[in-house]
């Protein structure tokens, strides 16, 4: 194609032409046709073209991923961010995750385009993965059905990617919206970049909707973990970031909002249980150091102390129990410094 498309710029109908423009280039040519046209092709074929490919490959592609369930107004708001931005995107996937009002319809009326997967209801985590097996692009970038994107958003973490071009996950500031207003985030919800696995542990500090990563880490670290409801972005940043720098752009780059009643973090009481899941479920993968094992003991027990605070208020006496063992068990490696490899040998079981 490449080739005919230059022989019609060369010749026009059929006569010699004088000026070939390619990529921006302008070649002022005198030649007789046939010969001159073949060595100009040759010319292109050693030179030219490599280069093109090269820069072809290499260029980041990205899918946006959009998880839905029931928000058939937030979702279209979220899609016109995505269709706003300055650096338009490759791919955009919204997995419906069993809507049961027009969610599906409205996106296909505004938004044809749009790659809508549907599926049964099987919670957030499951529709991420769906999207991310679904997704083509190297590069992946997710965003809640009730947030959006500002215009330079993907703009500005492309050009982060060129400043570092070994970093694989980068996210950015965001500005909090809840009930309508602007509120502003305390000190303890700072954003970070580099090697934040311990500021990680008390909280999930990485938005996902601010989040921009390559694909490759999905190979290397797992999926979104689809047994936790809530948390499974916590559970996912501390597996990357135990032994991956995070790359953050100091800039307001998403609209979060919040206070409204279908948020998933308000469905759930005691949503430190499933923190305290996530942590024990690292310290059995054996794959800390030694200071972040003892890191991920003391926010276990601190964990715990706010999970027990919460039963003991709802006389959930069992679970005060269950959970008061297991900080007893947990502080007493801490004063053991027991590496966790030696929790398998223990045989505790809760």
């Amino acid at each position: 194609m490449l080739r005919v498309s230059l022989l019609r710029k060369m010749s026009g109908s059929g006569r010699p032409a004088k000026t070939v423009i390619c990529e921006g280039v302008t070649l002022s040519l005198q030649f007789h046709l046939n010969r001159k046209t073949i060595e100009l092709i040759k010319l292109l074929d050693y030179f030219v073209l490599p280069k093109v490919y090269s820069q072809a490959l290499s260029m980041p592609t990205i899918s946006t991923i959009i998880p839905v369930y029931n928000r058939s107004q937030p979702v279209l708001r979220a899609l016109r961010s995505v269709y706003a931005q300055r650096s338009p995107v490759d791919e955009v996937i919204v997995i419906d995750d069993g809507s049961t009002d027009e969610t599906i319809q409205c996106i296909r009326s505004e938004f044809p385009e749009v790659i809508v997967i549907s599926q049964k209801r099987q919670g957030v985590s499951h529709a991420r993965n769906r999207g991310i097996d679904a997704a083509h692009g190297n590069w992946l970038a997710f965003l809640d059905s009730d947030d959006e994107w500002l215009p330079q958003k993907i703009e500005s973490q492309l050009n982060a990617l060129k400043n570092h071009p070994t970093g694989r996950l980068f996210h950015s500031d965001e500005i909090w919206i809840r009930n309508g207003r602007r509120v502003n985030p305390m000190n303890k919800h700072k954003k970070s970049g580099g090697w934040i696995f311990e500021h990680c542990l008390a909280r999930c500090v990485i938005s996902p909707s601010s989040v921009l990563l390559h694909r490759s880490l999905f190979d290397k670290f797992g999926n979104f973990n689809e047994s936790l409801p809530v948390c499974e972005d916590y559970d996912l940043w501390l597996r990357m970031t135990a032994t991956l720098p995070v790359i953050h752009i100091p800039k307001l780059l998403v609209k979060k909002y919040g206070g409204h009643e279908d948020q998933l973090s308000r469905s759930q009481w005691g949503m430190d249980r499933y923190r305290i899941r996530s942590l024990e479920t690292l310290l059995a993968s054996r794959q800390l150091s030694n200071q972040q094992t003892q890191q991920v003991l003391t926010a276990l027990t601190r964990k715990i102390d706010i999970y027990l605070t919460g039963a003991n208020r709802r006389q959930r006496l069992s679970e005060a129990l269950h959970y008061r063992r297991k900080k007893l068990f947990y502080e007493g490696l801490i004063r053991s410094i027991i590496r966790p490899e030696v929790m398998t040998t223990l045989n505790v079981k809760f």
